[in-house]
């Protein structure tokens, strides 16, 4: 399939017609200008006036406005001004004899394509035209034929990744893929993509259930997991006796993660690392691994009766304590911490008025934003919301939209202005569930859709999941003899046959978490350093 696009690619296309007015007192020295402009397939009206071009602007629609600053009466910046006024995204490009730094800040404030500098040649104009009109669609086309040569290499990636590196440089590569490709719309791409990602999804699922119980058992070299977010991380940022804030934005995809890092390089030097969520990957076990630093089993070592006896007050209710004691562990009581959750507005409001007071010397913050978490656990319940965030493409839109007036952004600019540094991550990720898979289970399993416990857990398609007979196996808290675990994998979802209807209608598309997928286990550890910064 990929072949044949690249061939159809390569067939000439026939230029499309494009309007452009030029707007210049010494018209009549243009034609040569305008004859190569036309030779390449542009129609080009050109007029002596500001107040003559703008009676023309009205009455017909032009794909591009070639402007001359320095003209009799009216200038191109002011004529400029009311383009804006008339089309807002008019491509402008200016053409003037100077360089004046006054009228150029105008110009680009007032978002003007592109600029010239008499005396200019037909060459040089047609490039700017070029550049402007042809730009997106010449990029397009290269972007399209990048993928596709890059096809082959991305699926022997697959075949060949032998450790947890291997997959997560694959995974992010597809993720830049996938950023790129959304904004070309292209459906045969974006269908190559999800092929991709399909596969990455099985072998990274085999790749997990294989290695899993020896890298939390100690056997061997090991990832980076959620346990050692805190010291790995973290702790390098405590040792300049200034504060450090670890800010969690809770099931955060390493998609949106990079759509959100393009809202703050301006206030930050950006260092993304990553790291692997723990299993199950969800909230109470993930979250909990890095305010702690503890595996599940050594929680419920510290917590007797962790997670069931939690169930009414919340499973993540005492991380400001866990917080506090790996701090302590790791720095011998030489900082001190402060911890808050954001799970609504007014939550985050309260805690930005706090926030300039929290600044002192050797203070480790920890701030929890649930927002994301909260938009994909809605996305199920709400039409809207499902509406808005179709596809992984519009939630990551959905999110941007918040995140720019969101008080998780304010709260960074106010640390950016103080001079703290942030390890900004999430605690897993969440994977768009398409395949439902039938389980079988007694009324005493838990109702997570990705991951189950409870006594004689068995699904209908063992290739489905990951089949945990003993939970202390992969350090989770043991139950009775008769407890397991099923823990999906890929993009699978649990059902029950007496519900199976039911389940299958309400869940499939939703984007959810607790399983195998790299979505959801490969999670970005961001440094922020802000920008200036003197320390």
């Amino acid at each position: 399939m990929v072949q044949l696009y690249l061939e159809a690619l390569t067939v000439v296309k026939a230029p499309t017609k494009r309007r452009i007015l030029w707007v210049d007192d010494e018209v009549e020295l243009l034609l040569p200008h305008r004859l190569v402009l036309e030779q390449k397939g542009y129609r080009v009206d050109a007029l002596p006036n500001v107040d003559d071009a703008l009676s023309q602007l009205r009455r017909q629609t032009y794909d591009l406005v070639l402007l001359d600053q320095q003209m009799p009466g009216r200038t191109g910046i002011e004529m400029l001004r009311e383009i804006r006024g008339v089309d807002p995204a008019l491509a402008v490009v200016m053409v003037t004899k100077s360089e004046e730094e006054e009228t150029l800040s105008e110009a680009i404030a007032r978002r003007v394509s592109g600029y010239l500098v008499k005396p200019t040649s037909p060459r040089q104009v047609l490039s700017a035209v070029t550049r402007v009109l042809e730009g997106p669609g010449l990029r397009h086309e290269q972007l399209s034929m990048d993928f596709v040569r890059a096809y082959p290499g991305l699926q022997n990636q697959i075949t060949e990744a032998d450790d947890w590196r291997d997959w997560a440089d694959l995974y992010s590569s597809l993720v830049n893929w996938e950023l790129e490709l959304s904004k070309a719309e292209d459906a045969g791409l974006a269908d190559s993509l999800y092929t991709l990602l399909n596969d990455v999804r099985r072998e990274f699922s085999n790749f997990i259930v294989k290695n899993y119980a020896g890298w939390v058992s100690g056997e061997g070299e090991r990832p980076t997991l959620a346990v050692d977010v805190v010291s790995d991380f973290f702790l390098p940022l405590l040792a300049h006796d200034a504060p450090a804030a670890l800010v969690i934005v809770d099931c955060m995809r390493l998609d949106q993660w990079r759509i959100l890092r393009q809202a703050i390089e301006d206030d930050f030097e950006i260092e993304e690392d990553i790291y692997l969520a723990i299993l199950p990957t969800s909230t109470p076990y993930s979250r909990n691994a890095i305010f702690s630093g503890l595996y599940p089993d050594e929680l419920a070592e510290q917590r007797p009766g962790w997670p069931a006896n939690y169930e009414k007050v919340g499973l993540n209710s005492f991380e400001d304590e866990l917080f506090a004691e790996q701090i302590k562990r790791l720095t011998g009581g030489s900082v001190t911490t402060h911890y808050e959750k954001c799970f609504t507005a007014s939550d985050a409001e309260a805690m930005l008025k706090r926030l300039p007071t929290l600044l002192g010397p050797n203070r480790a913050l920890g701030l929890v934003f649930n927002f994301v978490d909260l938009l994909t656990h809605g996305r199920a319940e709400s039409q809207v919301v499902f509406e808005l965030a179709r596809d992984a493409s519009a939630m990551r839109r959905l999110i941007s939209t918040w995140f720019e007036g969101s008080e998780l952004k304010r709260a960074l600019k106010i640390l950016a202005a103080a001079g703290v540094r942030i390890l900004l991550t999430s605690d897993h990720g969440s994977v768009h569930c398409h395949r439902p898979t039938t389980v079988f289970a007694k009324r005493d399993a838990t109702p997570n859709l990705r991951y189950k416990y409870g006594d004689d857990l068995r699904a209908e398609n063992p290739t489905t999941v990951y089949t945990v007979s003993d939970g202390s196996s992969i350090r989770l808290p043991r139950g009775n003899l008769k407890t397991n675990y099923l823990i999906a994998r890929e993009d699978y979802f649990f059902v029950y046959p007496t519900k199976l209807r039911e389940y299958q209608s309400r869940y499939r598309d939703s984007f959810l978490h607790g399983g195998i997928s790299p979505e959801e286990m490969i999670v970005p550890a961001a440094l922020l350093k802000p920008r200036g910064e003197s320390r």
